[in-house]
């Protein structure tokens, strides 16, 4: 049955937007201004702030041993920051360990109480128009390139890359964990001029774990205007906290980092998984994410 949320007030990363909902089931069917009458029931968001639920990078779910360290992981880390999109990836080295990997990684999800997108992490020297064509026929919307020394960047066939992603266009995303922090920045400036010059989708940036992803981010992805966007059209997820002059104040990144306490409800399309202190731990409510279009939505 469709309802209203009216007066919401949306906090989407530094910005804050005050629109009214339409909802029907788990889908939002329209937004608009505040103020417009309506005969459908309403629900008055005035009291609280709203923002998208977040996506985090995050591995260390792989590492839990027993269905109970699984379950507390998730609750601690995802469900009760207001978390319900998992990006995760597989480390890989050649074409031939894609199947087999994400196979193992689906089963490590299959009782994920959150959706989850995949991705593969390849060190650059393995990199080949082989293995972004296997990424592309399998839909995956990231692949992480490891990157350890800037000379590296010179020995790939970009031109061949180029062609390989079109037209499915999945982002590079360059990761530099095992650089020192004086490397750094110079490897990162050298991989942005390259791919600028060879027109490659791809970050600027890493991305870093366990902080949410920016909205540019999930774009490239292909995740908005689907999900994590409280978009016309997208899935209704959402958090409510608290609103007082802190939250009104700060960003969606601080308020995951450092407001949990003041995080009321979270809706997962359409169903209430947290509210207050009480988390509705329904494994495998979550679902494989298939990204069809990256960067679909003109942000």
């Amino acid at each position: 049955m469709p309802y209203i949320i009216e007066n919401a007030i949306i906090r989407k990363e530094n910005r804050m937007v005050e629109n009214t909902l339409m909802v029907n089931g788990s889908r939002i069917v329209s937004l608009f201004q505040s103020g417009q009458k309506s005969a459908l029931m309403k629900m008055d968001a005035r009291p609280y702030v709203m923002t998208p639920t977040f996506a985090v990078l995050d591995t260390g779910f792989a590492e839990t041993e027993s269905y109970m360290a699984f379950k507390n992981y998730f609750i601690d880390h995802f469900i009760s920051k207001g978390c319900t999109i998992l990006l995760t990836y597989v480390k890989v080295t050649s074409e031939k360990e894609i199947d087999v990997k994400l196979k193992l990684q689906k089963s490590l999800l299959i009782n994920s109480p959150i959706d989850y997108v995949i991705g593969i992490r390849i060190p650059i020297k393995q990199l080949t128009a082989a293995i972004i064509r296997k990424c592309k026929k399998d839909k995956l919307p990231a692949i992480f390139i490891e990157i350890g020394e800037k000379e590296e960047l010179d020995k790939v066939p970009w031109g061949w890359i180029r062609e390989a992603l079109f037209p499915y266009n999945c982002p590079l995303i360059p990761v530099l964990d095992k650089v020192s922090p004086k490397k750094r920045s110079s490897i990162l400036s050298e991989w942005q001029d390259k791919m600028k010059i060879e027109r490659i989708p791809s970050l600027a940036e890493e991305i870093c774990d366990k902080i949410p992803l920016s909205l540019s981010v999930l774009n490239k992805i292909g995740l908005l205007p689907e999900r994590a966007g409280l978009l016309h059209g997208g899935e209704l997820s959402y958090n409510l906290y608290d609103k007082n002059e802190i939250i009104l104040n700060v960003d969606t990144k601080d308020l995951f980092l450092y407001h949990k306490e003041r995080l009321l409800v979270t809706v997962h399309k359409g169903k209430v998984v947290m509210a207050g202190k009480d988390v509705l731990y329904k494994p495998g409510y979550g679902e494989h994410i298939n990204v069809t279009t990256p960067s679909y939505f003109s942000y």
